[in-house]
C-alpha cells in the first residue's frame, strides 16, 4: 500500500514549511509522499496528480501554495479526496494573498483551509491524521495520545 497522505507544493522553496506537516505525520507514524506539483508552472503534472491521487492509494492531500495560491483548489477540483490547504507567507502581502485564495473556493469546491505557515502546516499534518484516525483504531489512539500529552504539557503555575 502507498503513502495514505500526499503533500503538494508549488516550489521547493514552500517545503520548509510543509516539512512541519510532515513531522506531524512522522510523529503520528502516517506515512507520505511529498511532491513538487506546480499549478502554474507544471499544469499537465497537477491535472495528473489530482485524476490519479486515489487510485494511486493517497487518502488525503495536503496541499501547499503561496501567492495566487491556485494549487489547493485546482486539485481539490480535480479530485474527491479531502484536500488541505496550507497558505505560504508571500512577501508582498504576508500570505493574506495565499490565504483568502486558498479560503475563497466557490461552493461545490472545498479546501479545507489552515493557518499561514508554519502552524497551518502543523495543523494540516494533525487534521490529516485525525481524518485517517476514523477508520484506524490504532492511529486514533496515537493521535489521543498526542492530545492528552499536548494538555499535560501546559502548565497551571505561572512559574
Amino acid at each position: 500500500m502507498s503513502a495514505p497522505v500526499a503533500i503538494i507544493m508549488g516550489s521547493r522553496s514552500d517545503w520548509p514549511v510543509l516539512r512541519h506537516a510532515a513531522d506531524m505525520l512522522d510523529g503520528l507514524g502516517v506515512a507520505y509522499e511529498a511532491k513538487v506539483v506546480s499549478a502554474h508552472r507544471t499544469p499537465e503534472r497537477m491535472y495528473a496528480f489530482a485524476k490519479g491521487a486515489k487510485a494511486a492509494g493517497f487518502q488525503v492531500i495536503i496541499a501547499g501554495a503561496g501567492g495566487a495560491a491556485h494549487l489547493p483548489g485546482m486539485t481539490a477540483s480535480l479530485t474527491d479526496l479531502p484536500v488541505l490547504g496550507v497558505p505560504i507567507e508571500s512577501k508582498a502581502l504576508k500570505g493574506m494573498d495565499s490565504l483568502l485564495s486558498i479560503v475563497q473556493m466557490p461552493g461545490g469546491v472545498p479546501v479545507g483551509t489552515l493557518a499561514i505557515g508554519e502552524p497551518g502546516a502543523r495543523n494540516a499534518g494533525l487534521m490529516a491524521a485525525r481524518i485517517l484516525a476514523l477508520a484506524d483504531p490504532a492511529l486514533a489512539e496515537r493521535v489521543a495520545a498526542f492530545a492528552a500529552q499536548q494538555t499535560a504539557s501546559v502548565s497551571e503555575a505561572v512559574e
